[in-house]
């Protein structure tokens, strides 16, 4: 009787037991949770871009209606590649990302209105004009949202660039200088977006899309001619540009961080 009864409190004892030992064992028995890599894009970065865009160009006659001359206007586009380099900065906040960048290329974008004008589209125009966008550049603020090593962004900001117009008469008017050509340093404003991707912890890739708005410019009269200094009708002409371009940045610092 002794016996069955030690045997039975020993059961019971060991029933109670077990669990706070199970409990005590139980986070041993589990491996710690590993923690995921996150790429940071804080950090310098340097680069090279290249692409191609395309204008789109008015030009008026400044005097309108006023001139005893017939008035004109005419629009036209241009075309062209262009290449150049980038630096920036970059600081990182949870997944939103803000930084500066500042941007410069040479370009052979340029086109005319000749063909129009050859084909009468343009009946009150009595010359062609013609504009090509040497260089240019930028310095913007950007903006985005990351997933990992994916980069969404926005930029906007200041832009600038050195553009040569050539107006040429046709007929030549008797007597007077055929070409005026001047070069325009023009400023204006500048916004875009695109996406990059981290290819490796220094090098990312992007391709981004940009619009380019500059201020016109007014070619005006000189003496008592009313004509411009080469002997042409006053005008004004104003440009905007977009452009597609493809980059390879290489990031300073700024190492993978780990999320658990």
């Amino acid at each position: 009787m002794k016996r069955i009864l030690l045997t039975t409190v020993s059961l019971g004892v060991l029933g109670l037991v077990s669990p706070a030992l199970g409990a005590d064992l139980a986070p041993y028995g589990k491996a710690p949770a590993l923690a995921s890599p996150v790429y940071d894009w804080s950090g310098f970065y340097v680069g090279v871009i290249g692409g191609g865009g395309w204008g789109n160009h008015n030009v008026n006659n400044a005097l309108g209606a006023n001139t005893p001359f017939a008035n004109y206007s005419a629009n036209y586009t241009s075309q062209g590649g262009l290449g150049g380099g980038e630096a920036g900065y970059n600081f990182q906040s949870g997944s939103v990302v803000v930084g500066i960048e500042a941007q410069g290329f040479w370009s052979d974008i340029k086109g005319s209105d000749a063909v129009a004008v050859g084909q009468g589209l343009f009946p009150n125009v009595a010359a062609i004009d013609a504009d090509s966008l040497r260089w240019g550049g930028s310095l913007v603020a950007r903006g985005g949202f990351t997933v990992d090593r994916w980069l969404m962004f926005f930029t906007g900001g200041w832009a600038f660039g050195d553009i040569q117009h050539t107006n040429t008469a046709v007929p030549a008017v008797l007597g007077l200088p055929v070409v005026d050509q001047f070069t325009v340093h023009a400023n204006g404003l500048t916004a875009g977006g695109g996406i990059a991707y981290a290819i490796t912890n220094n090098l990312i890739g992007k391709i981004e899309y940009r619009y380019y708005n500059f201020n016109g410019y007014n070619r005006p009269g000189v003496g008592g001619t009313g004509l411009t200094a080469n002997g042409q009708l006053p005008y004004t002409t104003e440009t905007s540009y977009s452009t597609v371009t493809v980059g390879l940045d290489y990031k300073f610092g700024g190492p993978v961080v780990a999320r658990y």
